[in-house]
């Protein structure tokens, strides 16, 4: 069965840090892309960053960059989501999705709650 596990939310103060994590089994990880969405109440989900576990190649929204970091351990078949200095803006249930042509596999969200 595929499986994507995302984990790391939790209640910070604005200029704090999260680590969300994004494990996956069931599939040839280092095919996929994994990316990171988030859906904050009231608006609809957006994606934030992107990494391609083929060639490393990464991608992040405008309203993430230079604060989030995506990164890959594929011998753990994870990926990390670094968030640094967080704004209540952040504050979402963020999703990871892993893609490879037209299969795509969702995992459950976590919740970020950023506190001003």
């Amino acid at each position: 069965d595929v499986q994507l596990q995302a984990s790391g939310g939790g209640l910070v103060q604005a200029g704090g840090s999260l680590r969300l994590s994004c494990a996956a089994s069931g599939f040839t990880f280092d095919d996929y892309a994994i990316g990171w969405f988030r859906q904050a109440p009231g608006k609809e989900r957006e994606g934030i960053s992107c990494i391609s576990n083929s060639d490393g190649s990464t991608y992040y929204a405008d309203s993430v960059k230079g604060r989030f970091t995506v990164s890959s351990d594929n011998a753990k078949n994870t990926v990390y989501l670094q968030m640094n200095n967080l704004k209540p803006e952040d504050t979402a249930v963020y999703y990871c999705n892993a893609r490879w042509g037209d299969k795509s596999f969702w995992g459950q969200g976590t919740l970020v709650t950023v506190s001003s």
